[in-house]
């Protein structure tokens, strides 16, 4: 299960905190690339809906692309020993 530590859900820049649950990842890579065959170079995590998606380096962004869809704001790095979040609604590192 992936959740956000304390230190980030009290960010005071992001008004989207209320969009984060505790998620269980929809895959072990790249949900859509996956499917496609396709390869990607990080992995992020929706922290609304558990959605693993690539991240803007990779050819097809789907990560991005899951928030453009969905409006889910939140995700987290689902790559080894990062500890990090990004709201794409505000724009802002958690």
């Amino acid at each position: 299960m992936v959740t956000l530590s304390e230190e980030q859900l009290h960010s005071p820049t992001c008004s989207h905190l209320d969009a984060v649950h505790p998620v269980e990842p929809s895959a072990a890579g790249c949900v859509d690339c996956l499917k496609t065959g396709d390869g990607w170079v990080h992995l992020r995590i929706c922290m609304s809906c558990g959605h693993v998606g690539c991240c803007d380096s990779s050819p097809n962004k789907h990560a991005t692309r899951h928030f453009r869809a969905t409006e889910h704001p939140i995700v987290r790095s689902h790559e080894p020993g990062e500890d990090w979040a990004w709201c794409y609604a505000d724009r802002t590192m958690l």
